[in-house]
């Protein structure tokens, strides 16, 4: 009678020790499963954000002028701040359409601080308009049609600027960069930055004409 009392003892407590681990194992599957669609959730809505975010950028973008797109990147305070110098500020607002090959803040601090200073300078705007005009190039040229000319012209194309001469863009390992009139070369960093009177390229140096 023990014996078989204890038999019996033991198969409840097999019994219920099977069960625990059968709800604990279907509570674990559970909350793995809720999580794993929790997870699912925030990642939709985090491309939903992002998706957002980036088409509100588009768009506020394509409703700028060129130079309103400039002003409103931080990257481009010390062109904007040339480019009022040189009062250039409304030219380039018109219909255009112009190609800007805009050096950023980075390109701008290679220059010497003192040489620099001194383009800012009202005595020396017709130096300074000289460079500006140096880096836009009437029309709107994509990426895309620069490397078509590219392709063209066997990794080389003319491109003729705004103060009337000529600067060189070159495909080179892969990269594409512009040749100015002393042999200086500046990469093209970023692109296809459009306006509605334009489109802007990012370039790591300022070019320099003649």
């Amino acid at each position: 009678s023990c014996c078989n009392n204890s038999f019996w003892c033991c198969t409840l407590l097999w019994i219920l020790d099977l069960n625990i681990k059968f709800l604990l194992i279907n509570s674990f599957l559970y909350f793995w499963h809720w999580y794993c669609n929790y997870i699912i959730k925030i990642n939709i809505i985090k491309k939903i954000i992002q998706s957002f975010v980036a088409l509100s950028f588009t768009f506020g973008v394509y409703s700028q002028t060129i130079v309103e797109a400039a002003v409103s990147n931080k990257d481009f305070s010390t062109l904007v701040t040339a480019l009022k110098s040189a009062d250039l500020v409304g030219a380039l607002s018109g219909e255009g359409p112009f190609t800007v090959f805009a050096p950023n803040n980075d390109a701008f601090a290679k220059i010497d601080s003192e040489t620099l200073g001194n383009l800012l300078k009202p005595e020396n705007v017709k130096a300074l308009t000289n460079i500006l005009t140096y880096h836009v190039v009437s029309g709107k040229l994509m990426a895309s049609d620069v490397v078509n000319a590219l392709n063209s012209g066997n990794g080389m194309a003319k491109l003729s600027a705004l103060n009337g001469q000529t600067i060189t863009a070159i495909s080179k390992d892969g990269k594409i960069f512009l040749e100015d009139s002393q042999g200086n070369m500046s990469e093209i960093i970023a692109t296809d930055v459009a306006g509605t009177n334009g489109v802007i390229h990012v370039i790591s140096s300022v070019v320099m004409p003649k």
